[in-house]
């Protein structure tokens, strides 16, 4: 480590035997490479404080990456005790700021958005997170309630996502919708009891796709409140997909009909 301590890195020396480790003080968790790294990047994202493994802070030396905050070396165990025993953290923690609290009419109307009724499994909202943003979604609209914490399994799954797709938070969905309709959106609510199927569905720029969670799928008033519901027609013998891996279907199609639309 003695290139990295005269590099531009700054790195907390301690004393040995007195490796300090992250303690617990309410402030949202980010772990993995991916997840860090994108934080670290991101000028809208405040580091509190940041943890790496003698391994994980040399790559982020040897790959450039801004720290914003000073790196304290610790062992790679002292990471695992904040985390489920399961999680994969690469060496790397960070205790963040939450990303700054955005309104649904403060979002530029891009051409695609997701809505997310009450989808609660963080795996699943990150899942969906890290595939708008490879698939260039302007937004992800979820429920203050009945959401998970944009934080800790959410960050990693999404896999640095967070930091590229703003997700934003309403207080009554319907509402939330309505203001899409407002702005010109065409809102399409997938539903296995959809008429159209999305492959042959007409659809128009900007366009919003709203997913509803597993088992339940949207609700009543969620229904109502979009211009039509669309089905994902699948050929093999299981007619139902994981939330995440729905909305990454429908995204494919969704942009492959625009696409087509805007050639006609």
């Amino acid at each position: 480590m003695r290139d990295q301590r005269n590099s531009s890195i700054r790195i907390k020396k301690r004393a040995r035997g007195r490796e300090a480790h992250p303690k617990r003080d309410g402030s949202p968790v980010l772990y993995g490479w991916h997840t860090v790294k994108a934080a670290l990047e991101n000028p809208q994202r405040r580091i509190r404080r940041l943890f790496a493994t003698e391994n994980a802070a040399r790559r982020l030396a040897e790959e450039g990456v801004p720290l914003r905050a000073e790196l304290e070396l610790v062992r790679p165990e002292m990471i695992a005790r904040r985390l489920s025993p399961d999680a994969v953290h690469n060496g790397l923690l960070a205790e963040a700021d939450p990303l700054p609290s955005l309104e649904l009419d403060e979002i530029e109307a891009g051409d695609l958005m997701l809505v997310l009724d009450q989808i609660t499994d963080p795996h699943n909202v990150g899942a969906i997170l890290r595939t708008a943003a490879a698939f260039d979604v302007a937004a992800v609209v979820t429920t203050a309630r009945h959401s998970p914490q944009a934080s800790g399994v959410l960050a990693k799954s999404a896999s640095g996502a967070l930091e590229y797709v703003p997700l934003i938070t309403v207080q009554n969905l319907a509402r939330g919708i309505e203001q899409l309709r407002e702005r010109g959106f065409l809102v399409i609510g997938l539903d296995s009891s959809g008429e159209d199927d999305l492959a042959g569905a007409a659809v128009r720029t900007p366009l919003a796709l709203i997913l509803g969670a597993e088992g339940k799928g949207l609700r009543q008033l969620t229904r109502a409140s979009c211009d039509c519901l669309a089905r994902l027609d699948l050929p093999g013998r299981i007619k139902s997909l994981n939330v995440s891996n729905a909305a990454a279907l429908a995204l494919y199609i969704a942009r492959k009909r625009l696409a087509e639309s805007a050639r006609s």
